[in-house]
């Protein structure tokens, strides 16, 4: 019987280490995996590359506390879990200077369970093919995807972490973030 306690025992504590470890691989899901990219940068013509994350985005979350401008307190407070903000823009001096299929690699990643289609826009002008796309958590949004791609430039958003809906609704309209509408739900 004492045999049999020690390897449910230790059969209870794997699982748990599995569980954990899927639960905290689970938190870095949203985080897109743009290393396919890495050869747009020899050919483009401007490249932007951003990576918020650690102790930088730590940094800009205490700064935005620190005002005494109520809007920045406000995104402070939007920010301060979040995990990573990558941004990667690519414009190119000709049309068809990169392979559509990059991008696509991008656009499969997001095809992944966890992740929700929010908006699909095509555009016959510029060949422009934009999707927004939002992980989520339970009912806590823990990451957002944005892919822009045109015939002569590509832009990528990967925000990571937790994101307050309602209070990006606030700030919506000041300190240059775009205005949103969304009905609220009191219940």
């Amino acid at each position: 019987m004492k045999s049999l306690n020690k390897h449910l025992s230790k059969i209870a504590l794997l699982v748990a280490v599995f569980v954990l470890s899927g639960i905290a691989a689970n938190g870095q899901d949203a985080r897109l995996r743009f290393e396919k990219l890495n050869g747009l940068e020899n050919r483009a013509r401007d490249v932007v590359e951003v990576n918020i994350e650690g102790k930088l985005l730590d940094l800009a979350r205490r700064v935005m506390m620190k005002s005494k401008d109520a809007n920045a307190q406000k995104v402070g407070e939007a920010i301060k879990d979040l995990k990573g903000i990558y941004v990667r823009v690519y414009n190119f001096e000709n049309e068809n200077e990169y392979n559509p299929a990059d991008i696509d690699e991008i656009r499969a990643q997001l095809n992944a369970p966890g992740w929700e289609r929010l908006a699909n826009v095509r555009s016959k002008k510029n060949n422009q093919k934009v999707d927004v796309y939002t992980m989520f958590t339970g009912d806590l949004m823990s990451g957002v995807a944005v892919v822009v791609s045109e015939s002569k430039s590509i832009a990528l958003v990967n925000v990571i972490g937790p994101i307050d809906i309602d209070l990006l609704v606030e700030l919506s309209g000041k300190m240059n973030i775009p205005r949103i509408e969304i009905e609220k739900d009191d219940k």
